[in-house]
């Protein structure tokens, strides 16, 4: 059973973002600091991912667990009320999440995906985030 009444449910849902979310900014700070330039939320590209460098043909995806199903997250959870309906739109959460990337990597993108709990709980991830571009870069030098 909910807390609270539907309309409130609904208004405290309908204000949870999808852009600029904490995570994120994290991910741009870090990302700015250290000198690389990138374009956010870019509507060309499938899924809108939410940081783009074009230099490295990179889309990066700040994803949250608990909309994008984190595989044995403790984020990941599914609400007692209406679990069907739940289940039914993360699959579709899920699916589409798949397709975007699929369809990114063909068109030639490195797409990358930081979890909103990496962030939280593993220090090292930003860290990993800058060698995997660092990686990318050496690789797109001119030979």
């Amino acid at each position: 059973m909910d807390t609270v009444d539907t309309a409130t449910r609904s208004r405290m849902m309908s204000a949870i973002r999808g852009k600029d979310t904490v995570p994120e900014m994290v991910v741009r700070r870090f990302l700015h600091g250290r000198g690389y330039r990138y374009r956010i939320h870019r509507k060309d590209l499938a899924g809108k991912p939410d940081i783009v460098i074009p230099r490295l043909k990179v889309c990066i995806f700040v994803h949250g667990c608990f909309w994008h199903r984190h595989p044995g997250c403790p984020y990941s959870t599914i609400p007692k009320t209406r679990p069907e309906f739940w289940e039914e739109k993360f699959q579709k959460n899920v699916a589409r999440d798949l397709a975007n990337i699929n369809s990114l990597e063909a068109a030639g993108w490195n797409v990358l995906i930081i979890w909103e709990c990496q962030l939280k709980k593993e220090p090292d991830t930003l860290d990993r985030l800058e060698r995997k571009l660092s990686l990318l870069s050496s690789d797109q030098a001119p030979s």
